[in-house]
C-alpha cells in the first residue's frame, strides 16, 4: 500500500524546500484506466465514494507533462488549498526575490 503519494507537494523556494500537506488520505489502490476513442474514462468507484461523487461532481486535473493528477473539487479548490498553504511571509520573500535583487524583477 502506498501512503501519501499524492497528498503532499513540495514548495520550492529560492534556497529551501518545504513540504505542504493538502490531503491527509492514504492511497489504497492503483490501476489502469481505459480511455475511449472520444477521450472518456471512468473514475474508479472507490475514488467516487471517497470523494462523494456518487451523483457526479467536479474534479480537476494537473498535467505534469509525463503524468496527470486528478483531484476532487476541481482546480479552483486545489489552487485555493495551495494559496492557503503559503504564508504571508513566504509571499513577501518571493516578491522580494528571496534576497536576490535580480529575482525580484522576475
Amino acid at each position: 500500500m502506498c501512503r501519501g503519494l499524492l497528498r503532499s507537494l513540495w514548495i520550492v523556494g529560492y534556497k529551501a524546500l518545504r513540504r505542504v500537506t493538502l490531503y491527509d488520505v492514504v492511497m489504497t489502490s492503483s490501476g489502469d484506466l481505459r480511455v475511449s476513442s472520444r477521450g472518456q474514462m471512468s473514475l474508479p468507484a472507490a475514488a467516487r465514494r471517497r470523494w462523494r461523487l456518487g451523483r457526479g461532481g467536479e474534479v480537476g486535473y494537473l498535467d505534469l507533462g509525463d503524468a496527470v493528477i486528478i483531484v476532487p473539487g476541481g482546480v479552483k479548490r486545489l489552487r485555493r488549498q495551495l494559496l492557503e498553504a503559503v504564508t504571508a511571509e513566504e509571499w513577501e520573500q518571493a516578491a522580494e526575490g528571496f534576497g536576490d535583487p535580480d529575482l525580484a524583477n522576475e
